[in-house]
């Protein structure tokens, strides 16, 4: 419990200090663009880190998110926050009529799966235009995703997510992800449990969607393609699968590099393709393979030699 409370606080602590701290117009950019890839990529790490549920498909999710909350502000005059907590819940819907079939699939079947459902979503947001645009992009979106939004958004889903994954249904989807027979055997509902990470999965990537539509004032199908989802996935594994505060650490990383790399734009994705293959060759387990980050600091984990010995 102690140490639950000291993590929120700490997380509480890193959300003001990212909202306070004097930043310029190009600053606070770049620390709203984290914002945004650190909720989805907490997203797809609950379902692929600690579900086992390999997914390269959640970009849709993202989409879902992003027209909602731009369809509901530009044409209906809706407030943006219910407007962005819509496209979540949009995006939760879906995964919901998606995960009832295909959440039965296993190992790669699934992960083939998704990346056929996310096209499919993507093509019908991109030839549905009378209601979305098409290929021309959704324009004229409010500028809501300010610092501070995106900074809210980002601590109050964060705390949430390292209580999830330290409650009961966390605990659940770890022996789910370890072994699902025998986690079935031990009492767990592990369909249930499943279909509930999906949901909660497809919530985050939707917020993300929308408040990245907030930012960038302008959406198209596009942008959330395939490669946008292989990029969520990536950050999963480069921090770390199983490892939360690893994600953030990847998302990071990835992201603050390629906005210094940006004067260099056409090597960009060759220095992130190193990237990830560096990382892959020296720790293959990621930056933190299944560890968070505080069992790393000396004093905040048990003394497992002292126990031992006694």
């Amino acid at each position: 419990m102690k140490k639950s409370l000291a993590g929120n606080a700490a997380f509480i602590a890193i959300g003001v200090s990212l909202g306070l701290i004097p930043l310029s117009g190009y600053e606070e950019g770049i620390i709203v663009l984290l914002c945004i890839n650190c909720i989805a990529a907490m997203g797809v790490s609950l379902l692929t880190g600690f579900t086992g549920i390999f997914t390269l498909g959640h970009a849709a999710y993202m989409a879902l998110g992003a027209y909602t909350a731009a369809i509901m502000t530009v044409r209906y005059g809706i407030h943006w926050f219910p407007a962005i907590v819509a496209g979540g819940f949009v995006a939760a819907a879906i995964a919901w009529l998606i995960g009832m079939p295909t959440l039965r699939l296993t190992g790669d079947y699934y992960a083939i799966a998704s990346i056929g459902l996310g096209e499919a979503i993507r093509l019908i947001l991109e030839n549905w235009q009378s209601f979305t645009r098409g290929a021309r992009g959704f324009p004229g979106i409010d500028s809501y995703t300010t610092r501070w939004v995106a900074v809210l958004f980002f601590t109050a889903l964060g705390t949430g997510m390292f209580n999830l994954i330290n409650s009961r249904l966390g605990r659940e989807l770890k022996a789910s992800r370890d072994d699902r027979i025998a986690a079935s055997l031990m009492g767990f509902n592990t369909p249930s449990s499943r279909m509930k990470a999906l949901l909660i999965s497809a919530f985050y990537c939707g917020i993300s969607g929308a408040l990245l539509g907030g930012y960038m004032n302008f959406i198209q199908p596009s942008m959330f393609d395939m490669m946008k989802s292989t990029e969520l996935t990536a950050v999963v594994v480069f921090g770390g699968l199983g490892s939360m505060s690893g994600t953030l650490l990847g998302s990071a990383i990835i992201t603050s590099a390629m906005e210094y790399f940006r004067d260099i734009s056409q090597y960009r994705m060759l220095i992130y393709g190193l990237m990830l293959v560096t990382i892959m060759v020296v720790r293959p387990e990621g930056v933190l393979g299944n560890r968070e980050i505080w069992s790393f600091l000396p004093g905040l984990t048990p003394d497992r030699k002292g126990r031992d010995q006694e």
